[in-house]
């Protein structure tokens, strides 16, 4: 009989669980070709806004298939409806048959989204952080900073958000990381005298411009995961020294990657996944002063990942 699981009884299985190394290992199978990871399903809403992507997938040798359906509707929150919406299906890899039905309300794509965000952080970037700086004041912002603080040790962290009060809550949200937090006005300041960015909005126009990054930088930009969406200048990509997708196939038509080949900006033969990085296969920064980005658009084995994960919490295992 299938386990169903709704958020109030999967939210405090997550505050024990360690997933790092299995993501990280998910990603590595991934880049080894053992993975089936067909194109994301998505639907795409203007009146009102919203969307939906439904992604799924497995490991070859696992236990599990799953299949994940998340959507965002930003409106909801004028109607008292929290904007993430979804669900996360589990079904026996062997025989077909439900083994979870998780109703998480989109909690564990922010959840796996944050978490690989700081994996790829912490792989990519120098290792000595002076500043950090999140862009966005939405769950990601938060969780961003939740995951980074605790793979990497970060003197100072900093906020920025088109609404400012928006902002000063993320801070004020951020507060139990004990750590220096600082919410900017100045976006060009900021960004120019950060040596770790990390991009969360859904914008569809470049936020950040490549006037603005300086040499040593990393950038993590997981905003951006859809064909229409962008948040870097697609010159930021071409003056980078290492390009970092979480799967190259899907980075081609969705995210950063694919608006800068689009433009010409980059070849598809410059790109290394993020999966061959955690192997050790692929070189990520090699020097201190080298520009590196990862463009993480979400991919169906983390949705696996953290879904086995809270089964597994759940039947005490």
């Amino acid at each position: 009989m299938s386990t169903i699981l709704t958020w109030p009884k999967i939210e405090p299985l997550i505050k024990n669980l360690d997933v790092y190394k299995a993501m990280k290992d998910a990603f590595i199978q991934y880049s080894l070709g053992h993975a089936e990871i067909p194109p994301v399903g998505e639907l795409i809403m203007d009146d009102p806004e919203g969307e939906v992507h439904i992604k799924y997938g497995y490991l070859k040798g696992g236990k599990h298939y799953v299949i994940k359906i998340a959507s965002g509707f930003p409106a909801n929150e004028q109607l008292g409806l929290i904007p993430g919406q979804g669900m996360m299906l589990l079904f026996n890899l062997s025989t077909g048959e439900p083994d979870a039905v998780l109703i998480d309300n989109a909690n564990l794509t922010v959840i796996r989204t944050g978490i690989a965000g700081a994996l790829a952080s912490q792989a990519l970037a120098k290792k000595s952080i002076d500043n950090a700086l999140i862009i966005g004041t939405g769950v990601q912002a938060r969780y961003q900073a939740k995951y980074l603080c605790d793979l990497m040790s970060i003197k100072k962290l900093s906020i920025w958000g088109r609404d400012k009060e928006k902002a000063e809550q993320v801070k004020r949200d951020l507060i139990d990381l004990h750590i220096d937090i600082t919410v900017e006005d100045n976006l060009e300041q900021s960004a120019s005298t950060s040596n770790l960015i990390i991009t969360t909005t859904s914008s569809k126009e470049p936020i950040l411009k490549s006037d603005w990054i300086q040499p040593g930088t990393h950038i993590t930009a997981v905003g951006s995961d859809t064909h229409e969406k962008c948040e870097l200048d697609f010159n930021i990509l071409a003056k980078a020294d290492v390009i970092v997708a979480d799967s190259i196939e899907q980075n081609l038509i969705r995210g950063e990657i694919h608006q800068a080949i689009k433009h010409g900006a980059i070849d598809k033969n410059q790109l290394i996944e993020i999966g061959e990085i955690f192997n050790g296969t692929k070189n990520g920064r090699t020097k201190d002063d080298q520009i590196s980005i990862a463009d993480l658009t979400g991919v169906a084995i983390q949705d696996l990942v953290i879904a086995e994960a809270v089964l597994s919490a759940y039947q005490g295992k």
